[in-house]
């Protein structure tokens, strides 16, 4: 038996799609958001990351970047991409940004993302008729009206707006619960893998939730141990076939910098409650709201005798608010941020089952009117909380009405009218207040502008790569400036920031915020001479630096130095030499030296004759940078400082003797490849040869794993003409195996499956299939 869609199925997704890129575009121009008005848009990692990332994918795919799929020389003096790669931009819709001008990537990203939303909506739109077929086939706009509420859901339009690479998630929920249906009728067994292999690529993280979600919904429409089965092996192919993507991700996490570990606290039932409703907003609650006839419709049920969508609409809320469960959803480690990524999974549940409530006929007035009372008495319990608003209510209150009417209408397409444009204006107004919300309480970035067209011409002007770096500088106006700018400076923000070098950085004096993962760049005479930066963008322009070292060195023979308290004296631990003084006796320093102060933890002003600098730290959140106060110029003029920090005099000319003992025994010729580094030394050279970049795991040296000298990539010559180091990231070989060892699998399921149809004569669907579709 074969089941036929209604030709009309094709609308459904295309409804879907067109309401929720109306929804969304009008919201933010309601707002007057980027694009639509003259309010930021670029919010926290959104301006931090993602957009940066971006930059750097465009450059990679018009073959502009310094460095290549395996090395990123622009960013924290050298970092695995890969991984980043993995985290960050491997969606299908990420290449798209190569489409649109440089200048107008923020444009690009914006499309991208609203274009995300609707293929989620369309995707879920697909779905529902296929996962239980409706009784009459002229309530495809239903299936439309449902896939819009769940691709404007309070998840997708209040938290993975600003993280586009979480919207893959949203579409990967409704593409694996399809997975499901071909796995229950025993159809696809190769597509089936590969769509599991394309959500993982996109983004993982929320892969894995979609994942579970969707095993829950094929456990609830087909509890059959080996359609159950099935479906485990065609996720573990499909993630198999994903691991050349997921193995740098994962091995990455291992050698990043560790996050701050928290403890779950659940949300009060009053806020939850408030988060149900439209035009809400909460960092630390989840985003529950939904089309408020979509809860309605799932209520329902309870009055039709059919209560077990209900219930796991129910279990799956309980999991968002038991600590073990939140866990298990969150790969067993409360995130940093939000502790609700995983709210979009209930959204999708909530909608499936108002699929259910209305695929077989739509429900009677009394099934509705009860479901409308369980909401609303639901609803009551946000009278307690301090996040509902009276925007919300109103909105809250005209689905409700929404939801009586159309029971009420008998003029039906008046009534799928009605509610459609009361979903547009809920999730429109929901937008509109996230958009609000988040400039209030988030920080911003400005948009691209001329005067960045400016300074990355300037800094291209100014660039030497590889002969020397050439750092973005400071203020910085996003954590990836060097992406987002140009330069190969130290500034560097991921997930995946590794641990090496946030430590290196910070005994060097150098300040972060997001508790150590975002490193700043770090302005001063000595490391901009040890990691070879012979230009740098400071106070509105360019300006040379102190002739740097090349971006390889020789040390001589000893041990490898072991940084202390101080940064000033591990800087001169790795320079090898005393370039630094203390202050006099008064507190000043002399006169020609340059004033440096360091306090990592302090947060205020530092005052130096008419310099007045800014310091941020509140350790371990903020770190505040080793700060230049200017020239000593005056004799026995102290500068004004809290209780807590170090002062130290930096005495040029010392540093200029130390480079130039550094230089006269460098590399003759350094040659610098997209992912390695290749010297040719001078006759007789022994002690240890440095490159100026982060030793993180995957840097190979004449064949061996690289050696470490104050967490930079090292390698002992002794009398060696030529050094080649090169960098491969852990995982580049294991993903692979793993991979086409899967695709060995695939191929050998799909000659099985195909043997077994032939010997057989077993259509395309099972009769496990036949059995639940009857039924």
């Amino acid at each position: 038996m074969k089941i036929r869609m209604p030709r009309a199925a094709g609308r459904a997704p295309l409804l879907a799609a067109l309401l929720t890129a109306v929804a969304v575009c009008a919201g933010d121009a309601v707002a007057t958001t980027f694009p639509f008005g003259h309010h930021r848009r670029s919010v926290n990692d959104l301006g931090n990351q993602f957009l940066p990332f971006h930059a750097h994918l465009w450059d990679l795919l018009h073959g502009r970047t310094d460095g290549g799929l395996l090395l990123n020389w622009q960013s924290g003096w050298g970092t695995s991409f890969v991984p980043d790669l993995g985290t960050y931009v491997t969606s299908p819709f990420a290449p798209l940004v190569a489409l649109a001008p440089r200048a107008d990537l923020a444009y690009a990203l914006y499309a991208i993302t609203v274009l995300k939303m609707a293929a989620a909506a369309a995707a879920m739109a697909f779905l529902l008729p296929r996962l239980r077929p409706a009784a009459d086939p002229r309530l495809w706009w239903g299936a439309g009206l449902l896939g819009a509420a769940y691709g404007l859901c309070g998840w997708a339009v209040l938290e993975a707006v600003y993280n586009p690479m979480w919207m893959d998630g949203l579409i990967a929920f409704p593409l694996l619960c399809l997975v499901g249906v071909w796995v229950r009728e025993g159809r696809r067994p190769v597509l089936g893998p590969l769509v599991v292999t394309v959500c993982w690529t996109a983004n993982f993280y929320t892969a894995y939730m979609a994942t579970l979600g969707a095993a829950l919904v094929l456990v609830v429409t087909a509890p059959h141990w080996r359609v159950i089965l099935r479906g485990a092996l065609t996720v573990l192919l499909g993630v198999g076939l994903a691991a050349p993507v997921l193995a740098p991700v994962f091995l990455g996490t291992k050698h990043a910098y560790p996050g701050v570990v928290r403890e779950f606290g659940p949300a009060g039932g009053a806020d939850l409650a408030a988060r149900l409703m439209p035009a809400t907003y909460g960092f630390s609650t989840p985003a529950l709201f939904v089309f408020t006839a979509v809860p309605v419709l799932a209520a329902s049920l309870l009055f039709r005798r059919r209560p077990l969508w209900p219930a796991v609409v129910a279990g799956v809320a309980l999991s968002l608010q038991w600590g073990p469960t939140h866990l298990v959803w969150h790969i067993f480690a409360t995130p940093n941020g939000s502790p609700y990524r995983q709210t979009f999974v209930l959204t999708g549940v909530l909608v499936l089952a108002a699929w259910t409530a209305v695929a077989d006929g739509l429900p009677d007035r009394r099934s509705v009117l009860g479901g409308t009372a369980v909401v609303g008495v639901l609803a009551l319990a946000a009278l307690g909380s301090g996040e509902a608003t009276p925007a919300g209510w109103a909105l809250f209150a005209a689905g409700l009405g929404a939801a009586l009417v159309f029971v009420l209408l008998r003029h039906r397409r008046l009534a799928a009218a009605l509610v459609a444009a009361v979903l547009v204006a809920q999730a429109a107004a929901t937008t509109a207040w996230g958009d609000k919300e988040r400039l209030a309480r988030l920080d911003d970035y400005p948009a691209w502008s001329a005067a960045d067209t400016r300074r990355a011409a300037a800094l291209a002007d100014a660039d030497g790569w590889p002969a020397y770096r050439t750092d973005s500088g400071r203020p910085q106006t996003t954590a990836n400036e060097p992406m987002l700018l140009g330069g190969q400076g130290g500034a560097y923000y991921s997930s995946l920031t590794p641990d090496v070098l946030t430590r290196t950085m910070a005994a060097l004096g150098a300040g972060w915020t997001s508790r150590g993962r975002n490193l700043q760049s770090l302005d001063n005479p000595v490391t901009d001479a040890l990691f070879a930066v012979g230009a740098r963008w400071r106070d509105g322009k360019v300006v040379r630096t102190e002739p740097p070292l090349p971006l390889v060195t020789v040390r001589p023979p000893g041990p490898a130095p072991v940084y202390g308290a101080s940064p000033f004296r591990n800087q001169e631990l790795l320079l090898g030499a005393r370039v630094y003084e203390p202050p006099t006796a008064h507190g000043a320093c002399r006169v020609g030296t340059e004033v440096f102060f360091w306090s990592p933890d302090h947060t205020g002003t530092v005052r130096f004759g008419d310099r007045t600098v800014k310091l941020r730290g509140q350790l371990q959140k903020w770190r505040a940078t080793l700060t230049s106060l200017g020239v000593q110029e005056t004799e026995g003029l102290r500068p004004e400082l809290p209780r807590k920090g170090e002062l130290a005099c930096l005495d040029h000319t010392r540093l200029r003797t130390a480079l130039a003992a550094l230089r006269a025994t460098a590399p003759t010729s350094i040659q610098v490849t997209d992912s390695g580094v290749r010297a040719t030394l001078r006759p007789g050279t022994r002690g240890t040869l440095v490159l100026s970049s982060p030793r993180i795991a995957g840097w190979q040296c004449q064949g061996r794993p690289a050696k470490a000298y104050g967490g930079l990539v090292a390698v002992p010559v002794d009398g060696e003409t030529t050094v080649s180091c090169a960098f491969r990231p852990p995982g580049l070989r294991l993903g692979p195996a793993v991979g086409g060892v899967a695709a060995l699998g695939l191929a050998a399921l799909w000659t099985l499956s195909t043997m077994r149809r032939r010997k057989s004569g077993v259509g395309p669907i099972s009769p496990v299939s036949r059995e639940l579709v009857s039924a």
